[in-house]
């Protein structure tokens, strides 16, 4: 397979907001949030008939210079990564470093517990109870079932829709702890080598270690862990942040995520039956609209999870998205877009995403 991996230096110019510089509309319909100046993208000559499409063997004339323009022209540590599925070409910056993966890593979960289903280790009926002990922090909608109910009995099938559609911190570790615990998913990223992908220790133990806290199971009260999280001194804060973002434990690249997209759509991660499902509970997904999904144009479709990290001094560690777009001619493109580290406005970290994704469209047939 034929690789295009493109280097360069994070630049520091600020990415104009969407009233400065409004979105730019292709002539096929595609979307383009305008960050910088990008480079005038070459007109090729159309393929001869009979000839393949040369979108097969290599990227779109135009898409590499586009790409590596809005990725210079965002401030932080960004990582981009954009493969054809039905294709044999990838291009990407900073594609093998590690970045946070936060809620992103929710998507092994749900594969590794397929994959068990797909050995008939488990079933999408087996009931799972969810108790107060099993909640966790965060955005965990069902920890209000939980609360006025005492407890929740969910099936295998319901957890994964919830953990993946509303990215549930306590559906994901519920899933994670009935299919045998971070070890389980370290297993199945080896078995199918999915390359620079980690898993860390489960939600509870990665937040309360990045805040520097050690855990107790009272923090996935209210907003008990935010409470104790400020009242923790600066430089233990300090220490534990930068720790985390020197050696994520939830860490992987973006070509990785993107590799492994990629097999997942091709059929070479689970059963038919099981790579269809997840497809379709990914396509369902509610968080992040305003991300990748927002800069494809009409007619195409988009799968997908997001990933936020948490916030110190105005900087997030870890702002994401991946996910797996569709043009109306049934073309795919694994698209990946990570934020290791960023203090820019969510509004640009969006305009960002969308012009990676519209830059996508707009290339696509050339």
């Amino acid at each position: 397979m034929s690789s295009v991996v493109l280097t360069g230096c994070v630049g520091s110019a600020m990415i104009p907001t969407p009233r400065e510089r409004g979105p730019v509309r292709g002539p096929n319909g595609s979307v383009t949030v305008p960050i910088g100046e990008p480079a005038p993208a070459p007109q090729p000559a159309p393929a001869p008939p009979g000839v393949i499409d040369p979108g097969f063997r290599r990227p779109p004339a135009g898409l590499e210079a586009r790409i590596t323009q809005l990725w210079r022209s965002f401030p932080g540590k960004t990582g981009i990564a954009v493969r054809r599925i039905d294709g044999e070409w990838e291009l990407s910056q900073r594609g093998e470093e590690l970045f946070p993966q936060q809620s992103v890593s929710k998507l092994w979960v749900a594969l590794t517990v397929l994959d068990a289903i797909d050995r008939g280790e488990l079933s999408f009926d087996q009931k799972v109870r969810i108790g107060p002990e099993d909640l966790t922090l965060f955005h965990q909608p069902l920890a209000a079932r939980v609360r006025s109910e005492g407890s929740v009995t969910m099936t295998v099938r319901d957890l994964i829709e919830t953990a993946i559609t509303h990215s549930d911190n306590s559906a994901n570790d519920s899933l994670l702890r009935t299919v045998g615990g971070p070890e389980a998913v370290r297993r199945f990223l080896a078995k199918h080598d999915l390359g620079k992908i980690r898993f860390g220790p489960g939600e509870r133990l990665l937040q309360s270690g990045t805040a520097g806290l050690k855990w107790q199971q009272s923090y996935s009260v209210g907003r008990a862990f935010q409470q104790a999280r400020a009242a923790l001194p600066d430089a233990t804060r300090k220490a534990a942040m930068d720790a985390y973002l020197a050696d994520p434990p939830d860490g992987a690249s973006p070509a990785a995520i993107g590799r492994a997209l990629t097999r997942l759509a091709r059929g070479q991660l689970l059963s038919a039956d099981s790579t269809q499902y997840i497809l379709g509970v990914m396509s369902r997904t509610h968080s992040g609209p305003r991300r990748l999904k927002a800069g494809l144009p009409t007619g195409w479709t988009f799968l997908h999870k997001t990933g936020t990290g948490q916030d110190y001094k105005g900087m997030t560690a870890g702002y994401n998205d991946i996910g797996i777009a569709t043009a109306p001619d049934g073309t795919r493109y694994a698209i990946v877009v990570m934020l290791g580290t960023t203090t820019s406005p969510i509004v640009q970290r969006m305009a960002l995403m969308q012009a990676v994704s519209g830059a996508v469209a707009e290339f696509h047939g050339r």
